[in-house]
């Protein structure tokens, strides 16, 4: 996943906090060490005359100024480290400071990203994609067969199968999941699943809900003296790894909204970049709803998963009332 210019210049400022402000915190406790060490600035002075003193000794030919060197540098900083700890202080204390020691904050380890870079781009993407708070419960390791019979259990199966063979395969293999049944069956939480699985891998993903999807394109159409931030987000969601549009069909359906989501799924297809949508609607309903030409786009791109059952919402609220 290739981060976009403003994703990756808010993570590059995060280092360069980390950086001044362990740069400062050593210079606060280099100055409280030169006050309350008795000793210590004196010697760390003493380094540069003893150093400019053996460099003319090695230019005028005494082979043996560079190891004399070496061993009284390496005097002074063990002399050094005594008075630290004799002071009660960490033999280290004056080491530089880094969050991260393994990159020491710069983010990179012989021009690849750290692991701490990595981390704060999964960080990025969860608080971007509007999921973080429902991906704390929805994901694969919560979830349950309980509520499913016969054909309901059947059809749930399959499509968790899908899902799972969807995220394993994502980096290498581009495919779309139209999620439609009746209400309350596990349809966006299919969706949650697998946006936690492709964001913990650094994907980038984006949800929204029907209405507020066709909101801000609204927004971008029409909203003319807030084009410039606009664009930004119309970018996200032409180019994000992944887009989840829940609840199709609870926006007021109109030709702009019909329009708009032609464009969306024709421009990311385009681009090889997946989508997920989630209706209650039935495939009728959704011909009759939408243009021939979104129907078509939906059931020739889109791998088709139909989930029944009982109103799962309902259920898990009756037993939490029962167990009052």
């Amino acid at each position: 996943m290739s981060l976009n210019n403003t994703q990756y210049d808010a993570i590059m400022r995060t280092y360069e906090e980390k950086q001044t402000r362990n740069r400062h915190m050593l210079e606060e406790r280099r100055a409280y060490v030169y006050s309350h060490v008795d000793g210590f600035r004196q010697m760390e002075d003493s380094i540069a005359s003893i150093s400019v003193e053996h460099g003319k000794k090695l230019l005028a030919g005494d082979e043996s100024a560079l190891s004399e060197l070496r061993l009284l540098l390496r005097n002074l900083s063990e002399s050094k480290t005594s008075l630290l700890v004799a002071s009660g202080l960490p033999a280290d204390y004056l080491e530089p400071v880094y969050d991260c020691p393994d990159c020491k904050d710069t983010g990179y380890i012989d021009g690849k990203k750290c692991h701490c870079f990595r981390q704060a781009e999964i960080s990025l993407l969860y608080e971007q994609s509007n999921i973080s708070k429902i991906l704390e419960n929805e994901n694969f390791s919560t979830l349950s067969y309980q509520y499913y019979e016969g054909e309901d259990f059947v059809r749930f199966q399959n499509a968790v199968e899908e899902c799972k063979k969807f995220s394993q395969n994502f980096s290498f293999d581009y495919h779309n999941l139209f999620f439609y049944g009746t209400v309350g069956t596990g349809k966006s939480f299919l969706s949650g699943c697998i946006a936690k699985e492709l964001l913990e891998m650094g994907y980038s993903v984006i949800y929204f809900s029907a209405v507020g999807f066709f909101e801000s394109l609204s927004h971008f159409s029409f909203d003319y003296k807030a084009k410039g931030e606009l664009q930004n987000i119309y970018s996200d969601i032409c180019q994000c790894d992944l887009l989840i549009i829940d609840d199709l069909g609870t926006e007021l359906t109109n030709n702009f909204v019909t329009s708009q989501l032609f464009s969306c799924l024709n421009e990311r297809h385009m681009r090889k970049k997946s989508t997920i949508i989630s209706t209650n609607l039935s495939l009728e309903e959704l011909r009759n709803r939408y243009s021939d030409r979104v129907f078509s786009r939906i059931t020739s791109n889109f791998i088709l998963c139909k989930i029944t059952g009982p109103d799962i919402r309902i259920l898990k609220k009756i037993e939490s009332q029962n167990n009052f």
